[in-house]
């Protein structure tokens, strides 16, 4: 009896396990769990021994649970891990020592805060699906613009599949190779070519007829309004007003001689917890659960603009030694995190990052620690639950556990180039980002910078006691710069005075074709 229940038992474990498999080609693979964001974060707490987390504070400053937003109270272990000290307490006085240093904060950062990025990550295949020649108005500039897809190898996973989106363009009216600003976003075409006028007779005529095929009844239409075209060219005003205020980003990079690259994150990792199971996280976990140790969003996106870079340096338009990382918001949290960790990146414009980027983590002020580890936990590793911990086998944690802070990963930037740019929380830039955390932390990344050999904010490195200059006065003399301009939540009003920066960081000038 005993013998056929254990036989019973196995051929249902065996069932349940089959239904649970997927098969593509012949071949079996475990079927994706497809967990809700709810369900990826409970997983998360089971496998740490997580019983119960903080609930993150309110962004409405009238809720019971508002942000706090007292600096008296804002900073309560005000003592910064020292970025010059080594585990073993010697100190770091040369560049050799340093590297020693930074691998330390990068194991640090890597099993505790953003994740590691897996050994077998699959490569991935560069596609330039449309190379079009464009002119990008007022400035008649004339533009490469190339639509680029990186196919990521899933043949591991088939289950999963992760193209990555990209748009270059490059100015054609100066000497190429060109330095490229790498942007996360949306990809467009920034002024598709349009079609000569015989050309368009002809798609008129075509699409005429195509559409009389489908619908008789259309050429009365036609017949009735004889010099109609369905197809028409977009019209450029070449009479209209000069533009009032800045010119658009894009356009002032490419008026300078640069190019810019805009690549679509969630073509690599999807924004929310319940894709933690899917993109370029989920096809390497095969569809399964992450480990405390895995990388998050931020790191997955991370990953996608080095294997962006990897493109860029097969681009003969490209300069690669000087190829920067911008985002705003959580994407600047995802540049600053990307030019600490890709060596190969020359600079970077950082913009209104808040915490888990440039703020410091253990500040409490605004956004909190319990804002990452409950609605962003999917940004960071799952071992960063643990900071949020109210009950958990290991007892309560907060940011003051934690062995980094983000002056550290700013110092991992050293000595290239980077240039944090915020607004004023009176047009957007909410005091929730912690605009003074950032100031902080950036003032305190000043010794490793020293420390190599590149200049800093060009003030002391005391982060207890320098403060934020008025709004609108940039610190721009060094390596390390800070901008804090009048608007909102955005980096495009610091553009113009990050250009000509990093021209001058990178040693570049324009040069005319």
């Amino acid at each position: 009896m005993k013998k056929l229940l254990f036989f019973s038992i196995a051929i249902c474990i065996a069932y349940f396990s089959t239904a649970q498999d997927t098969i593509v080609n012949g071949v079996t693979y475990p079927k994706p769990s497809n967990f809700t964001s709810q369900q990826n974060q409970q997983n998360m707490m089971q496998q740490l021994g997580i019983t119960k987390l903080r609930p993150g504070p309110s962004g409405n400053e009238a809720a019971p649970n508002h942000a706090n937003y007292d600096t008296t109270i804002a900073d309560p272990c005000p003592q910064l891990p020292d970025i010059l000290t080594m585990k073993d307490g010697k100190k770091v006085t040369t560049p050799a020592m340093w590297q020693t240093r930074r691998a330390e904060i990068m194991e640090d950062y890597e099993r505790e805060v953003y994740g590691r990025i897996p050994k077998d990550v699959p490569k991935v295949k560069w596609e330039v699906k449309v190379t079009d020649r464009e002119f990008i108005f007022p400035g008649f500039i004339p533009v490469v613009a190339k639509q680029i897809v990186g196919h990521v190898d899933n043949s591991s996973y088939p289950l999963v599949n992760v193209d990555i989106k990209m748009m270059l363009v490059v100015p054609m009216n100066v000497k190429a190779p060109v330095p490229v600003l790498m942007m996360f976003g949306q990809p467009s075409f920034p002024a598709p070519a349009q079609p000569l006028n015989d050309d368009m007779e002809t798609l008129n005529a075509t699409f005429k007829e195509l559409m009389i095929k489908t619908n008789p009844a259309v050429k009365n239409i036609f017949d009735k309004y004889p010099a109609y075209s369905p197809v028409t060219k977009i019209n450029i005003n070449f009479f209209a007003p000069p533009r009032v205020g800045d010119a658009p980003p894009t356009e002032q990079l490419l008026a300078a001689g640069w190019g810019y690259c805009t690549i679509d994150p969630a073509s690599i990792q999807a924004d929310n917890g319940d894709g933690l199971t899917k993109g370029i996280i989920g096809l390497v976990n095969k569809g399964q659960p992450r480990k405390p140790d895995d990388w998050g969003a931020l790191r997955a996106w991370s990953w996608g603009a080095a294997r962006a870079l990897d493109y860029l340096e097969t681009d003969s338009l490209v300069d690669a030694k000087k190829v920067g990382i911008e985002g705003v918001s959580r994407y600047g949290k995802a540049a600053l995190l990307t030019l600490a960790f890709e060596p190969r990146f020359a600079t970077a414009l950082v913009g209104s990052p808040g915490k888990g980027g440039a703020t410091l983590l253990r500040r409490n002020f605004g956004e909190a620690v319990e804002s990452l580890t409950g609605g962003g936990f999917y940004w960071m590793a799952g071992n960063f639950l643990k900071y949020g911990t109210e009950e958990s086998k290991f007892g309560k944690m907060t940011g003051c556990d934690l062995p980094v802070d983000s002056h550290e990963l700013i110092a991992l930037c050293a000595p290239r180039p980077m240039f944090l740019s915020y607004g004023i929380p009176e047009k957007g830039d909410a005091n929730w980002l912690d605009q003074r955390g950032s100031y902080k932390a950036i003032i305190a990344a000043g010794a490793a910078y020293k420390l190599l050999g590149a200049k800093d904010l060009g003030v002391s490195n005391d982060y207890t006691k320098e403060y934020m200059p008025p709004v609108n006065t940039g610190l721009l003399d060094g390596q390390l710069a800070w901008r804090q301009h009048d608007g909102g939540h955005t980096d495009a009003p610091n553009f113009k005075y990050f250009i000509p920066w990093a021209n001058k960081m990178l040693g570049y000038e324009k040069k005319a074709q």
